[in-house]
This record gives structure tokens, C-alpha cells and sequence, in this order.
């Protein structure tokens, strides 16, 4: 074998070996009449569930189809939604303000986004039951869904770093399904006040709920590559989601 077919090879196996172990799919669907494109990872054999994930004020990212897939890998369908619309992606930060602002002032709107998403997912994996995540902004919709009660067979709801006021108006449904709180004690965007206001709040209701708080952890503390990643809180955050998927998704078995 000549030096440069040695060297291609090498290249190759390199590329193999740094690839993600699992390799999810773009999804155009509709909603309200709208053109939409999510990202669809399957699990490897057979899946022990479907998990919906909710973008943040980005719009769908390589973050979501990260965690989809990292979701794939353990062995769960997962299907990253999205919000804005095909080809919609803000830049800049007035952009991106600008896009959250329009679903925060028509909230069905975003239920309306949340739903075909959700029946997208639905659709691709063939499971009923479903656990919904969402980051941030997505984290505030993950949260509007649970308010709204119309989705049905949800396991459970789970924000990180997410917006946790409840409209004026609005309310969660006695039956609402359990929700993980996952919060970064320095956050100066969602004050952890709020994160105690919401518990206070399920816990009158009589909703099952766990708070996650993160010492030193900022808004956003677990996006990748970013001056706000906090590794500890990431990945603590993430194994007290697992936790939660292994003790509400309903078992196959």
C-alpha cells in the first residue's frame, strides 16, 4: 500500500471513529398550512421511548440534534421540533428576540407549533408516550404545552435553564404530568427565585415536580463550546434527567 493510500485510509478511519454513534435524519412537516423542518434521530434496536426536544431562541441547531442524538444513543426515538419555520434560523440577537416575542404574544400559536411537532414525532417513531425537553426559550414552551393539557400521553416535561413565569391567565392542570426543573443558581436572565415561585406554585396543585438547582451556573450552562457551558452542571443536569426518563417513561417490558 502506497504512502497515500495509507494516508486516505487513516483519514477514513479517523472520520469513523469521531463520527456520532448515531446519525438522525431532516424532517419537513407542516404546520397550520407552514412549512417546518425538525430533525429525527432513531434509536439503535428496539426503542425504550419517544422524547420530544424543544429548541432554544436560535431556532433549530446543531445543540438540538446533538442532544437528539445523544438521546438515540441511549436508546430513545427523539425528534427536535421546530418553532420559527423552514429555513428560519435568527442570527443576531434582535433576530432572534424577535421571533421569541411573536410566540410569547400568541400563544397558540406556539401550542399550535408544539402539537404538529409533537404528532410529527409521533409519526416517525410510532410511540404514543413521550417525555418533553426543552432548552431555554424552549424551555418556556415546554412549559406552555404542560399548561395547555391538550397533549396527550406525555410521561412527563423537563426545562433547562427555561422561562419559568406562568402567563397571566394561565394555569397548570391538576393532572399535569411530572416536570424536572433544572436551574443554574447564577442565572441573572431566569432569577432562581422564579424556579421556587413554580415549585411553590406545583406543589399547591399537587403536581409532581423536581428542582434542580446548579451552584455558579449561569443562564444557558449547558450549550456546548459557549463562555456559559458549566461541565459540572451540564452533566449533572443531564444524569438527573436520565433519572428521570428511567423512573416516567413507561417500560416496554
Amino acid at each position: 500500500m502506497t504512502k497515500m493510500a495509507k494516508r486516505a485510509l487513516g483519514t477514513a478511519l479517523a472520520a469513523l471513529i469521531s463520527a456520532p454513534a448515531i446519525a438522525g435524519e431532516a424532517v419537513s412537516y407542516k404546520a397550520a398550512g407552514a412549512d417546518y423542518e425538525g430533525y429525527y434521530a432513531k434509536a439503535e434496536g428496539d426503542s425504550k421511548g419517544l422524547v420530544l426536544v424543544v429548541h432554544d431562541w436560535d431556532g433549530l441547531t446543531d445543540y438540538e440534534k446533538k442532544r437528539a442524538d445523544m438521546l438515540a444513543d441511549l436508546g430513545y426515538d427523539a425528534f427536535a421540533l421546530d418553532l420559527y419555520g423552514a429555513g428560519n434560523r435568527p442570527e443576531t440577537t434582535d433576530a432572534k428576540k424577535a421571533e421569541t416575542a411573536k410566540l410569547y404574544e400568541d400563544r397558540e400559536a406556539m401550542r399550535t407549533r408544539l402539537m404538529a411537532g409533537l404528532d410529527e414525532a409521533r409519526k416517525k417513531s410510532g410511540d404514543e408516550k413521550a417525555i418533553v425537553i426543552g432548552y431555554c426559550f424552549g424551555g418556556a414552551a415546554v412549559l406552555e404545552m404542560a399548561r395547555s393539557g391538550n397533549a396527550k400521553d406525555i410521561a412527563g416535561y423537563a426545562t433547562f435553564h427555561g422561562g419559568l413565569e406562568t402567563p397571566k391567565g394561565e394555569s397548570y392542570p391538576d393532572k399535569t404530568p411530572p416536570i424536572l426543573i433544572a436551574q443554574g443558581g447564577a442565572d441573572e436572565s431566569v432569577p432562581v427565585d422564579d424556579a421556587f415561585a413554580l415549585a411553590k406554585t406545583l406543589e399547591s396543585k399537587g403536581i409532581t415536580y423536581t428542582l434542580e438547582v446548579y451552584s455558579g451556573a449561569p443562564h444557558a450552562f449547558t450549550v456546548f463550546g459557549s463562555d456559559r457551558y458549566r461541565k459540572v452542571a451540564d452533566e449533572e443536569s443531564w444524569s438527573a434527567f436520565k433519572d428521570f426518563l428511567n423512573r416516567y417513561m413507561p417500560s416496554k417490558s
